[in-house]
């Protein structure tokens, strides 16, 4: 008998073709990854089938890309050095890379720190060495979200970028200062993007119609030219009026008013937009606008992160705001906040420090008042406590304004900070037992609620002797007289008038 034959294994069975049973030819294999491609491509969201890949088609961020800008002339000199991207969701950071890869003729490897370890990352940058080497090529590894890679995490970079084994494309929305380690950061140029303007979105929506226009059959009963208003021209086309013509479509649904929603509800994020726009695209026909609008509204969430970089600012913008003695503004920023779903306890603890902080010694109800609204806060819970908030900001907004406190101790620490071995004086030690009596402890110190008059004490060490940490009332000493920011105050806030006290200047 002859010898029984072994199963075929499973990796060898991966290479036939199912079809036939035999290994697929170069050409199969080469057409299956075709098809393989052709489904991720018509799977992807329209965002990203419309990304743009060149600088020509690219649209906001002029700063840096517009003629004669520093990061467009580097490119069409070949590669540059690593750079880290910062700035707002949907910006162009991950656009921007590709086109520089495009450009320059690098090899393009992108990953996000949302979902890769350092293991996958070693192996990218195994690679790029490896064929760096090889084939002289260079690889721009492309990391989305890096501030997701702890400080640790971010080391594995350093001594490929050291070594010119590749270039490193950072994009982040946080702040890098705070986010990057200073080692990364030292090896990169950072380029800071702008969230879009209107006008950008705007174009990016024109052109995303008429590229889909371009992508589509023509047919003779479906040929219907729509006009868009309200939509800005391609610059090739200045004399035309302000509409669109989008041939082979027809949008009946798509307003003017709908647009103009699209525009507002994004955010300056283009990415959104292009999903707006999709969404619109993809309802029926026949649908009502005003349904349509409230649609749009649902499906776009405040793009608030209560970990990120817009979180600080506005809780900062709301603090300076209440500074400032601008209720309107203190008011905006407290209701921006509260609406996009922010903590009100957070909010009432910077009140807190802005009662001492900023109000101070000028009204002796501000810190009683904010503690209160804590509580208010700690007790009632959304959304009634939004009631509370906005009472200690008018409140404090109102109120007036003294630092004479906090500037009272900054001084006090800086002093305290030159010498921390400085003794105690003698009149002021403690005296509890006979011997530090007798050593001295407390030696002539005036109890003074023990005199009818003033009496004199050595609460200071002698290096300090006289000096005045906590300033009189109404002690102008050091201040700044900014004739410049003045007249800016009474042109745009006090009516073209002049400031009352500008005889005290």
């Amino acid at each position: 008998m002859g010898k029984k034959t072994e199963p075929e294994t499973s990796q060898s069975q991966a290479l036939l073709n199912p079809a036939h049973k035999r290994p697929f030819s170069s050409q199969e294999a080469r057409s299956a990854k075709r098809t393989k491609n052709a489904h991720l491509e018509v799977a992807a969201p329209l965002a990203e089938k419309l990304r743009p890949k060149t600088l020509s088609l690219f649209v906001g961020q002029n700063h840096l890309v517009g003629p004669n800008s520093l990061l467009r002339t580097t490119i069409s000199k070949g590669p540059i050095g690593s750079i880290i991207f910062w700035g707002p969701p949907g910006c162009g950071k991950t656009t921007l890379a590709r086109i520089m890869a495009n450009q320059t003729g690098c090899l393009f490897k992108e990953l996000s720190a949302t979902g890769v370890g350092i293991n996958d990352v070693r192996v990218v940058l195994e690679e790029a060495k490896s064929t760096l080497a090889l084939t002289g090529k260079r690889t721009i590894l492309f990391l989305d979200e890096v501030h997701r890679f702890n400080r640790n995490q971010q080391d594995i970079f350093l001594p490929f970028i050291e070594q010119g084994h590749i270039q490193f494309v950072g994009a982040t929305t946080e702040n890098p200062s705070f986010k990057l380690n200073s080692a990364l950061l030292s090896r990169c140029r950072v380029f800071v993007l702008e969230r879009l303007s209107d006008d950008d979105i705007k174009k990016i929506l024109q052109n995303a119609l008429q590229r889909m226009a371009d992508s589509t059959d023509c047919n003779s009963e479906l040929c219907i030219s729509q006009t868009i208003p309200d939509l800005p021209h391609q610059e090739s086309n200045p004399s035309s009026r302000e509409s669109i013509d989008i041939p082979c479509l027809s949008f009946p649904h798509l307003t003017s008013k709908i647009m103009d929603s699209i525009v507002s509800l994004s955010g300056g994020d283009a990415r959104t937009a292009i999903s707006l726009l999709d969404l619109v695209i993809m309802s029926p026909r026949d649908s009502d606008e005003t349904s349509l609008l409230a649609s749009l509204k649902k499906s776009v969430s405040a793009s608030y992160d209560r970990t990120g970089d817009s979180r600080y600012d506005m809780i900062s913008a709301l603090h300076k705001s209440v500074r400032g003695s601008h209720g309107s503004a203190a008011m905006y920023w407290l209701a921006r906040m509260l609406t996009a779903g922010e903590d009100p306890l957070y909010i009432a603890r910077r009140m807190v420090v802005c009662a001492s902080e900023d109000i101070g010694l000028a009204d002796k109800h501000a810190l009683p008042l904010a503690m209160s609204a804590l509580q208010a806060c700690q007790v009632v819970g959304m959304p009634e406590c939004r009631i509370n908030l906005a009472h200690i900001v008018a409140y404090l907004s109102e109120a007036p304004k003294s630092i004479r406190a906090y500037q009272a101790y900054q001084s006090a620490e800086k002093a305290a900070k030159l010498d921390l071995e400085i003794p105690v004086p003698m009149q002021m030690r403690n005296a509890p037992t006979k011997l530090l009596t007798e050593l001295g402890y407390g030696n002539e110190y005036c109890y003074n609620p023990d005199y009818a008059h003033p009496v004199h004490n050595t609460y200071l060490p002698i290096q300090f002797s006289g000096q005045e940490f906590l300033k009189d009332e109404g002690d102008t000493s050091g201040k700044v007289w900014d004739e410049d920011s003045l007249q800016r105050w009474e042109t745009e806030a006090n009516g073209g008038q002049e400031w009352e006290g500008r005889g005290r200047g």
